[in-house]
Formats: structure tokens, sequence, C-alpha cells
């Protein structure tokens, strides 16, 4: 069991004062008390945004202190990058060859293991051979 720091007034880099407390050289916070202007991966993401090249400001830490998240500056995160259509087509082909198997040349609807490319039924084959 972790003891929980004595909370006390932390400066986060915009100059403002806020209540948490010093962990691991940075501004910590509890689950769901983040100071406003600050946001995770996740929450940037859903905004639309990414951090940018920007390293961690702060964090929250829950599961008494067990489970930590990092913060960023919202002000100085980036859109996302839009993929172009020959990217996006180029990952719909990619994904298709990993679906297909290598033996039967049937689309296996999931990915399949990267050590045999093979689908179940080929596989089940291949052993039923082997033992006879």
């Amino acid at each position: 069991m972790t003891r929980r720091k004595p909370v006390q007034r932390v400066q986060l880099p915009d100059g403002r004062w806020e209540l948490g407390w010093w962990q691991d050289g940075l501004p910590t916070f509890p689950f769901g008390l983040a100071p406003s202007g600050l946001a995770t991966r996740r929450q940037l993401r859903a905004a639309g945004l990414c951090p940018g090249g920007q390293g961690i400001v702060a964090q929250i830490v829950w599961r008494r202190g067990k489970a930590w998240a990092g913060l960023y500056e919202v002000a100085k995160a980036r859109p996302k990058r839009i993929p172009s259509l020959a990217q996006r087509k180029a990952l719909v082909t990619a994904m298709a060859a990993r679906r297909c198997c290598v033996r039967c040349g049937r689309d296996a609807g999931h990915c399949l293991p990267r050590t045999t490319r093979t689908c179940w039924n080929c596989e089940q084959t291949a052993i039923a051979a082997a033992v006879a």
C-alpha cells in the first residue's frame, strides 16, 4: 500500500498553481481532478488532436498509485494526421494479405498467425497428415 503524498500547491508549465503533489518529478493529480487545459492522450485523440511531439507535463494517478496517465497541454496539441487515399488503399491491401491463407488462398476473415500463415482447416489437415 502506497502512502499518498501530502497535497500542496504545484505550479504547472503555464504558470498556474493547482492543488496536487510532486511524484517522479511531475505535478500529480488524483483521477478525475486534472486541471483544465491538460488532457490525456485518449482525450486528445477523441478531440481529433495528437500530442505533437510535446512531452508529458503532468500526470494523474489512480488505483492507489498503481495506474497512471500522462497529461499533455491542449494548447500545444496538433491536429491528427489524416492518411491519403493511397495510404488507406495500401493498408487495406496489407490487411487482406494478413488474412489470406498461403496454402488454400482463402480469406480466413481474421488475421492469421505470422508463424504459419495458414487457416485452421489447412493447419488441421497438415497435423493429420504428419500423424498418419
